[in-house]
């Protein structure tokens, strides 16, 4: 071959090596999360499950396309200012593909306008307020953490019925907010009635003014009176007002799900009802049975709340991107919009309107077991996405 032919060739072949080295360019996901501060437990659990995501989605590989995935921690600290900077860096700086995140509701409708800013994907997850993928979110969100109205219709499934008078304890921001009002919303039907609404700072110890007002609202309430708590975090509101010995009034306590150090907390509540977002034992599927091996191999612990939802994101995002073909913004809308993908929850499916995954819940009824030191919240049936009726959030 001579020198002209072979420059000839090399000139020809230089568009094919830069594709190639374009190809073989990381896909970086930004985990923008609440990594130290109040919630960092569950920042740990979602980190976890969004890296054992990735790794089941990818078959160990960690590969998509052939193409290496980065993932780089930003840590938000709980600081609705930093998740908005912090999102900015990696959008602007680090030129990431998507991002994933936050814990906090707070913090992430900070961070809302930035990834509109940026016209790129923030894939929220867990953060809860229903706004999040409401009126004021955006097109670029997605969410694969349940809302407060995923919170409240299945709630309402659970502890709903005629004659049922109830008072709700929550914390004084987006979360507790958005979810008591979802809540209200979705008992309507039911028979049952919420007659108070108590809010506290999320800071709270002292509970003994809120538990009063409520005691005094259901104490001559007629029918059955269930005081429920929407909470998260600190705090140990439960058992705080059962030492005001609620049993005085034949009242009841309901809640939610939660992490398995907080169900150590529902062990005096033995029949307790509720619906919860997910318990290691509750779903039966393939991607549930291998994230419990694993995680019981690595971490000696069970999976927890928050785990299987950073398993869910991490899946989402590897699907969007393996099916898109590509990591362009559009590209991934065009493609998560309606999206069907499975979680160690079962299917979950985008809502094409405004991102939200629709999914399952569950109904629970506390059960204990001397040699388990959390409450377990045994299985009453699947809620699934079909039965509960999802108000429509953000819609273009």
């Amino acid at each position: 071959m001579t020198s002209l032919t072979l420059a000839r060739w090399a000139l020809a072949a230089l568009p094919m090596l830069l594709g190639a080295t374009a190809l073989a360019e990381p896909i970086k996901i930004a985990h923008v999360y609440g990594k130290t501060g109040p919630l960092e437990a569950y920042a740990k659990q979602s980190h976890d499950g969004l890296m054992l995501g990735l790794e089941y989605a990818t078959n160990g590989t960690f590969e998509i396309n052939g193409r290496a995935i980065e993932v780089i921690e930003k840590d938000t600290q709980l600081d609705p200012a930093n998740g908005r900077s912090l999102l900015e860096e990696a959008y602007a700086d680090d030129n990431v593909d998507l991002a994933i995140g936050p814990v906090s509701s707070g913090v992430a409708l900070a961070m809302l306008p930035v990834a509109e800013e940026y016209e790129k994907i923030l894939l929220v997850e867990p953060a809860v307020a229903d706004s999040i993928t409401g009126e004021i979110g955006n097109r670029y969100i997605f969410r694969t953490g349940r809302n407060s109205s995923q919170d409240a219709v299945a709630n309402a499934v659970a502890i709903g019925r005629p004659g049922v008078k109830i008072a709700t304890l929550a914390q004084d921001y987006a979360f507790g907010r958005d979810g008591i009002t979802a809540f209200r919303d979705a008992l309507a039907g039911t028979g049952a009635e919420i007659v108070h609404e108590e809010y506290v700072p999320t800071d709270t110890t002292d509970f003994t003014a809120a538990g009063q007002r409520i005691f005094d609202a259901l104490q001559d309430a007629e029918g059955d009176r269930i005081l429920f708590f929407y909470w998260a975090g600190g705090g140990n509101p439960m058992g705080k007002l059962q030492a005001m010995n609620p049993e005085r009034y034949d009242i009841q306590f309901a809640t939610g799900g939660n992490i398995l150090s907080a169900l150590v907390g529902y062990k005096p509540f033995v029949g307790m009802e509720g619906a919860t977002y997910y318990y290691y034992e509750n779903p039966t599927n393939d991607i549930n049975k291998w994230l419990v091996e694993q995680h019981l191999e690595r971490f000696g612990t069970p999976p927890d709340f928050f785990t299987a939802g950073g398993m869910a994101a991490g899946i989402a995002a590897v699907e969007a991107i393996r099916r898109a073909g590509s990591t362009d913004t559009e590209d991934l809308i065009s493609t998560m919009e309606g999206m069907r993908f499975d979680t160690p929850k079962g299917e979950m499916m985008f809502r094409a309107e405004d991102h939200q995954a629709m999914q399952s819940m569950y109904h629970f009824k506390i059960r204990v077991e001397e040699d388990i030191e959390w409450a377990i919240p045994e299985l009453v049936r699947e809620i699934t996405m079909d039965e509960m009726d999802i108000p429509l959030g953000r819609s273009d």
